[in-house]
């Protein structure tokens, strides 16, 4: 147990049968009345988020979130297959857990794995990956007012948005978080 004064991101609460990861949140001291908690809440399993107030100094039930550094081996054509670096013990995770951070993961990519109660909560991916561009157009200069930019698939399958001087086989920096190009590796 914890109190809504010890929130902080990424802490996991128990909350209406659910495990609720907190995305943000805000002290209030209004000039009138008793503080309170603001927070934005996100459903570890279904990703849904919530808004939810607390009254300051309220006990919340935290729940046990082991993180594990793991590094992705395959796909094994159900699930997708990870090793803990430390004890090399290996767990299936399935693709609904996996969701879109399927379209960073190349083999050997390290990853944080977060568990509760033995069962796989989500995967954590690095802020950035390197992906190498497998297909994409040739770019074409023309008549325009700002830097263009071309559609480009990389090794994942994933699609984003390059430059057009960027050529397959070129090796770029992705962002996880958003998906956009941040530069050449």
């Amino acid at each position: 147990m914890a109190t809504t004064n010890d929130l902080k991101n990424g802490m996991v609460l128990v909350m209406d049968n659910g495990l609720w990861s907190v995305v943000e949140f805000q002290h209030v001291k209004p000039g009138k009345g008793p503080a309170f908690v603001r927070t934005k809440l996100k459903n570890v399993l279904s990703g849904k988020g919530i808004d939810k107030t607390f009254n300051a100094g309220v006990k919340v039930e935290t729940a046990t979130v082991d993180r594990r550094d793991m590094q992705y081996l395959y796909n094994d054509g159900t699930d997708f297959i990870f090793m803990d670096s430390k004890d090399y013990e290996q767990i299936p995770v399935t693709p609904e857990v996996v969701g879109d951070a399927a379209s960073y993961m190349l083999e050997n990519t390290e990853v944080v794995i977060a568990m509760h109660d033995g069962r796989v909560l989500f995967v954590e991916l690095p802020a950035s990956v390197v992906l190498t561009i497998t297909e994409t157009e040739p770019g074409l200069q023309g008549d325009r007012s700002n830097a263009g930019t071309k559609p480009a698939t990389v090794e994942t399958g994933l699609q984003i948005q390059v430059p057009l001087f960027l050529e397959e086989g070129v090796q770029v920096k992705v962002d996880t978080r958003t998906g956009d190009y941040l530069g050449r590796a």
